[in-house]
């Protein structure tokens, strides 16, 4: 089994507030560290009531305090919004405290609507076509500083922060190729391109410092209980969070709903299908055989796991059925 990964985004289920949702994650983190996962990555979104990690970097920071040994990151930090040199210096600060653990993935989305993207920038300068030239600004932060260099990340300067490229489309793809990055696909969400990125990724791999050969990550929606109806059912969360979200409804994370999916019009159900066809959703043993079958036919170098399940409870337990299933844990 390849390594698996635990992408989290903290969400924040009905009935329950930001506060404990953050304890949630602080939990996931530690079970995941004690089950043997490799990452634990949180993403930055913006005016989402059922998501928790907004302040990217703060929550990273809380989660390696928790922890002893996993790997900690962004999944990612969507760049435009930010000066590189303010995020060089977060993560900088994120692995002078946490040493050899902090890993950074960098996306080009803003992560949330246009009207929230200018509160955060003030202006729309932060343009998404500028990302290739912010991404290699950042990473020279990250790079010694010479001389006669007048403005230096401190923290950040001369440390080996792990950059990644996120994306959902050939876009990031070929600019991880180019840099000679890892690539990490957002195919748990957004699966159409999957494909034909990693073919671009591969192919067109030029080796850097950073990385001798293509690595690519890819999302991956796990869904994992005693049987696979209790499975079902508690995939019917993330179905109707996708379902509220594409309405414009979006809110916290629903409880489970029995029969909920075959409830839906056949449109609802073609948009669930498309937007979550990277799922296992069962047993361990499904969850197994479903995950066996997507890494043969991805080749995927690792895969990056997400669980949006409404119970806290049922989401540690998730992830533990999973590692055993794969001889993980």
């Amino acid at each position: 089994m390849i390594p698996l990964s635990i992408l989290d985004l903290a969400p924040v289920p009905e009935g329950s507030d930001v506060s404990q949702s953050l304890a949630n994650t602080l939990d996931l983190a530690r079970q995941a560290e004690r089950l043997g996962y490799k990452r634990f990555w949180l993403a930055e979104h913006h005016n989402m009531p059922g998501i928790a990690s907004a302040a990217t970097s703060v929550v990273i920071g809380a989660v390696a305090a928790a922890t002893k040994s996993i790997r900690v990151g962004a999944g990612g930090v969507m760049l435009p919004n930010h000066a590189p040199l303010v995020i060089a210096e977060q993560f900088g600060t994120l692995n002078a405290l946490h040493p050899g653990r902090i890993d950074l993935g960098l996306g080009r989305a803003p992560g949330s609507d246009q009207a929230t993207a200018r509160a955060l920038r003030r202006t729309l300068q932060g343009d998404v076509d500028a990302f290739p030239q912010d991404v290699m600004e950042l990473m020279q932060w990250f790079a010694p500083a010479t001389p006669d260099q007048r403005i230096i990340a401190n923290p950040g300067e001369g440390q080996d922060v792990p950059i990644w490229i996120l994306g959902s489309s050939t876009y990031g793809a070929q600019l991880a190729a180019h840099l000679g990055l890892p690539y990490a696909f957002a195919s748990h969400f957004a699966p159409g391109d999957m494909m034909r990125a990693l073919d671009v990724y591969r192919q067109t791999f030029r080796p850097s410092a950073h990385l001798e050969k293509p690595y690519a990550m890819l999302g991956y929606n796990v869904f994992a209980a005693e049987t696979d109806e209790a499975a079902r059912l508690l995939f019917t969360s993330v179905q109707q969070a996708f379902v509220n979200l594409r309405t414009g409804r979006p809110g916290k994370l629903p409880a489970p709903v029995e029969g909920y999916y075959e409830r839906l019009d056949a449109a609802a159900k073609s948009m669930i299908d498309a937007a979550l066809a990277c799922s296992a959703v069962g047993s361990p043993e499904t969850v197994r055989a479903t995950m066996d079958a997507f890494i043969a036919r991805t080749g995927a170098d690792e895969l990056m796991v997400t669980s949006q399940i409404w119970d806290p409870a049922a989401r540690v337990r998730s992830i533990e059925l999973l590692a055993q299933a794969t001889g993980q844990a």
